[in-house]
């Protein structure tokens, strides 16, 4: 499935499932993280991901690592743009953790949250019910967008909030943001397929 959306500004954006020829275009896009946005997605400043980090994030099954990326649809090299993963937990089969990384240029565009209802759908879908989120406390934006989903604080490791998302409530307040462009054609092609 290839979904054709608009970001907030209008930027056409092409958000399809992760596939292991993407690993060049995700070490690119690591690398132009800010480091900031580096150290609150991975909790580290590296400037590249090692090999085997790589490897494990194109390793995409759909079903226990599921991942869908956003490409600039309108470029010739169409660039990525951001990423959500889903790890399932072995322990809790219906329990998945997930992450969410977006290029710095394209911060504040609605990136995010079109890819999390992308994730979101998908991992309903498989069968899970819930995600936990690891959140620096510092990363405000993040820590909006998993509130805004409806996430809940569990607890606190090593200086990091750890919150889990009830997928079912999370997309139902998605479904009621019908002025979010985007959105729309991101149910749309869940709900035809």
């Amino acid at each position: 499935m290839i979904i054709e959306t608009r970001l907030n500004d209008g930027t056409p954006v092409c958000i399809r499932r992760v596939r292991r020829e993407d690993e060049a275009r995700l070490k690119a896009g690591i690398a132009r993280l800010s480091p900031q946005s580096r150290y609150l997605r991975f909790f580290s400043g590296m400037r590249e991901a090692p090999p085997q980090v790589l490897r494990a994030l194109v390793s995409v099954d759909g079903y226990d690592h599921i991942a869908w990326g956003a490409l600039r649809s309108d470029l010739a090299d169409t660039p990525a743009l951001g990423v959500v993963h889903a790890f399932r937990d072995s322990d809790e089969p219906d329990t998945a953790e997930f992450s969410v990384a977006v290029i710095d240029d394209y911060h504040g565009r609605g990136l995010a949250r079109l890819l999390t209802a992308v994730l979101l759908l998908d991992c309903a879908r498989e069968g899970l019910s819930q995600f936990i989120v690891h959140i620096l406390p510092e990363n405000r934006p993040a820590l909006t967008l998993a509130r805004s989903l409806g996430a809940e604080g569990v607890k606190q490791e090593a200086g990091v909030s750890v919150l889990e998302i009830d997928i079912a409530e999370a997309l139902a307040s998605l479904r009621k943001q019908s002025d979010v462009p985007g959105l729309a054609a991101v149910f749309a092609a869940f709900d035809g397929s």
